[in-house]
């Protein structure tokens, strides 16, 4: 495993992490015994971050983490977040945030977490999450409720306003940097500057990137999903998974400090593990890039007008 320091919080993490997205079951029911087993898998392979969040399940996600933690709480860099409690529902009141928060502790068997992120910031009201959120959170980081504060969005602009203006430790993001969009690599850069934290959610693009397609549900363009069908055929007949090229390629990428992995299959942990250590072939990656080269929707319309271009 390869570790690295998130920014300058000190905190040492894995460039691995786990994320429990997959708990919300989006992709593929999980059973919890499954979704435990799994995550003390990856401690035990030397992974020390683990991201969740509230809205993950309603909780579940948090439920589950705190079972796999018992005894090993000091183990890991533990990240959580506030401004949603369900699945698209966003409440960014002080009141909300600290009643959240207590429970996300409880459910997380713990006293403090090492990580607290303002939940997709586009969702919220520029004035409001600069103004009130991240004041707020850094008053936790204070009273010893976090030992870090951060943001998490799918859209750059928002995030980087907060770099510039609420002195963040850390951001995170997803869908942004793969095969097929390279755009958080400037920003990142600048962020790494300041002394910010990046890290990377869901690098195969909640499922664009893999053999089987995304769902029905994912938002992406037509094009796009055009073109990823496109690499995963190239991949296909290269004997390889363009969700693990995808990994590869995230992994590499010197402007993060750490890609979070779905937690919920053992065999696709196990996959992920092989992905840190194993370089992409040069000649096929070049192909797959290329497949999207002419796309020009790499993201999509995410949260409120008022940060600025839908999809920037």
């Amino acid at each position: 495993m390869r570790y690295s320091t998130l920014g300058s919080t000190g905190l040492k993490v894995s460039r691995l992490g786990l994320g429990t997205t997959t708990f919300m079951g989006i992709f593929a029911r999980r059973s919890p015994d499954d979704c435990v087993r799994v995550l003390r898998r990856g401690l035990d392979a030397g992974i020390t971050l683990v991201d969740t969040a509230p809205s993950y399940g309603d909780g579940l996600a948090e439920e589950m983490v705190g079972r796999a933690l018992r005894g090993r709480r000091d183990e890991v860099v533990l990240a959580t977040k506030v401004g949603s409690y369900v699945p698209e529902t966003f409440d960014f009141s002080p009141g909300r945030i600290r009643a959240g928060l207590e429970d996300s502790l409880r459910r997380l068997g713990t006293d403090h977490v090492d990580v607290l992120f303002a939940h997709d910031i586009e969702y919220g009201r520029p004035e409001q999450i600069l103004g009130e959120v991240l004041p707020l959170l850094a008053t936790l980081r204070d009273e010893g409720k976090t030992r870090a504060v951060g943001v998490s969005g799918l859209l750059l602009e928002p995030l980087g306003t907060a770099v510039e203006q609420a002195g963040v430790d850390v951001v995170q993001t997803y869908c942004r940097y793969g095969l097929h969009d390279q755009s958080l690599a400037e920003p990142a850069t600048d962020w790494r500057a300041r002394g910010v934290a990046t890290i990377l959610g869901s690098p195969v693009a909640m499922g664009l990137l893999t053999q089987a397609g995304p769902p029905e549900w994912h938002p992406a363009h037509p094009a796009l999903k055009a073109a990823a069908r496109e690499a995963a055929a190239l991949c296909t007949a290269h004997g390889t998974d363009l969700a693990s090229l995808a990994m590869r390629y995230a992994l590499a990428c010197p402007h993060l400090d750490a890609v979070l992995t779905g937690a919920g299959d053992p065999v696709h942990l196990d996959r992920n593990l092989l992905a840190v250590e194993t370089a992409a072939e040069p000649g096929l990656l070049q192909a797959v890039l290329g497949c999207f080269a002419d796309v020009a929707e790499r993201t999509w319309p995410s949260g409120d007008v008022a940060w600025g271009a839908p999809g920037s």
